[in-house]
């Protein structure tokens, strides 16, 4: 015990022997030993936030349109693709694509409005669109902030943790994508150990890999080992992330894993990748007008491929700080971004994805905290189907946090409670309490209160609510102490879901013959 604390456990005096032991209890609640009851995917009883009257919406509407038509959108190295546009009356000039007025918006007639994407546990299987809101995890970060405190580049053993985490939190849906990108395995191969991580480490719904074509073929073949093939050709089994490489291009290997993806029915993100003053304008007009047009192209292009495909309207819209090129997060601009791309997405009839708990900050600090707490708060008034980077992000999601993975998910569990709005029942109007108490007493003790106080208010495993004597008592601990101690807690209680052993075999041998088939590359 280091000085400080010493000194502490003097003043404390008698408050210690009188509280020590109402204070072991909190301790070892707060510990926790696992998780809380599993919370299905959010069907929000809130409304949407909406920023832009008709007379916005049409007339970035009609920009984007004229973007489409007079600019263009590049689809690079990819003659199956411009062939395909070309046959669907669009105006092909080498790999750029010109698309007459509403074609775009023709083929989009057929995509799916709402669909479930299936877990391999029916029991978790969610909803996209209408009303539901479905978190996953962190995606795409090269580094870690382990619990000791180091930031390191991320390995598999990272990877498989962080599966395991989003598979026991209560308030995440999806154990996600690439949660980290585990380094010490080879470019070319590590896809398949992380598919593999997430089929073995949980049961809840994943996404696929889309760094090459034939890595969205590998996934494919691993998702029909599981689920079958005609299950997988009929339903879908898993979502993907598909970037345009804005302003106004899809590259050959976001073409290429789009088009895998499609011809398999399973669902694809299209998503501008904004950095707002570097890859689209500076204004919220602007830049949603990029949107828009990015996306309408994208997600057509699923449907050219294969009609009726799942597709959503994706964004990651962030603001840069004009003094530095560094992105920023929390800040105004990327909430209205959001609020109204989420409008012209509805208008689409397509679901929705942005948002999550960003933040710049290198640390699980207060900018954090404020940074995370605005993208989140926009992210859910918005009415978002599908949320990308929810639990976990740090350093602008060039790290995967442990500590900050646990804090996000305990503000999930609270989004999730904001979500379900107001309780309108007749224990709702709670009338037989107000009666009961009647002036000037309290309602601590009044038969409605002790029959609802278990579940009346949401309870943070995490938030330290206690006077300062108690909280002195305990420890002194800050919230990412709590969230650290939490984490190794869970992580040692993990149980894996059960894993058929014939599929298991399978699985492992798949990925065997791959590897072995090529040599490995790290780059």
């Amino acid at each position: 015990m280091d000085e400080l604390n010493q000194s502490t456990e003097a003043a404390a005096g008698g408050r210690r022997s009188r509280g020590e032991r109402g204070a072991a209890g909190r301790r070892a609640s707060r510990a926790g030993g696992g998780p809380g009851v599993p919370m299905p995917y959010i069907t929000r009883k809130i409304g949407v936030y909406d920023v832009l009257d008709e007379e916005g919406l049409a007339l970035i509407e009609a920009n984007a349109d004229l973007i489409l038509e007079e600019i263009g959108i590049e689809f690079r190295d990819d003659p199956e693709v411009l062939d395909l546009w070309a046959k669907a009356g669009a105006d092909v000039r080498g790999p750029q694509v010109h698309f007459p007025k509403g074609l775009c918006r023709e083929l989009l007639k057929t995509a799916p409005r709402e669909f479930t994407w299936h877990a391999r546990n029916p029991a978790r299987n969610v909803h996209i669109g209408g009303n539901a809101t479905v978190f996953a995890p962190v995606y795409g970060p090269p580094f870690v902030r382990d619990l000791d405190g180091n930031r390191r580049y991320a390995t598999i053993e990272d990877f498989r943790s962080f599966v395991k985490l989003a598979y026991m939190a209560p308030s995440i849906h999806s154990s996600g994508g690439t949660v980290c990108e585990p380094v010490d395995i080879p470019v070319n191969k590590r896809h398949l150990d992380m598919v593999y991580s997430h089929i073995k480490y949980s049961d809840k719904p994943f996404m696929g890999s889309v760094t090459a074509p034939e890595r969205a073929e590998d996934t494919i073949a691993m998702c029909k080992l599981v689920f079958g093939h005609d299950f997988v050709e009929n339903n879908c089994v898993t979502l993907n992330l598909i970037n345009a490489n804005s302003p106004m291009v899809f590259d050959e290997t976001m073409v290429g894993a789009l088009k895998v993806y499609a011809r398999h029915n399973q669902a694809c993100v299209v998503s501008p990748f904004i950095l707002a003053g570097a890859m689209s304008p500076v204004t919220v007009a602007g830049t949603l007008t990029q949107i828009l047009a990015e996306v309408l192209a994208g997600a057509a292009l699923t449907q050219l491929i294969r009609p009726g495909s799942p597709v959503l309207f994706g964004t990651f819209a962030a603001s840069i700080s004009m003094q530095s090129g560094a992105p920023t997060f929390g800040t105004p601009e990327p909430s209205l971004v959001s609020y109204g791309a989420a409008q012209l997405a509805r208008r689409l009839g397509l679901p929705f994805r942005t948002g999550g708990s960003l933040c710049g900050s290198k640390v699980p600090d207060a900018q954090a905290a404020h940074e995370s707490a605005n993208t989140l708060n926009t992210t859910l008034l918005a009415g978002t189907n599908f949320v990308l980077h929810a639990a976990g992000w740090l350093e602008g999601g060039l790290v995967s946090s442990y500590e900050k993975f646990m804090i996000d998910q305990d503000q999930l569990g609270m989004m999730q409670r904001m979500a379900e709005g107001i309780d309108l029942s007749e224990s709702g109007q709670a009338l037989d309490a107000i009666r009961e108490v009647g002036p000037g007493s309290h309602y601590l003790g009044c038969a409605h209160t002790q029959a609802n106080f278990q579940t009346a208010f949401y309870r943070s495993p995490l938030m330290d609510n206690n006077s300062f004597e108690q909280w002195e008592i305990e420890g002194e601990k800050r919230i990412e102490e709590r969230a650290n101690t939490l984490c190794r807690s869970w992580l040692d209680s993990y149980e894996a879901p059960p894993l058929d052993p014939v599929i298991d075999e399978s699985l492992l041998a798949f990925i065997k013959e791959r590897k072995d088939s090529m040599a490995d590359a790290f780059t």
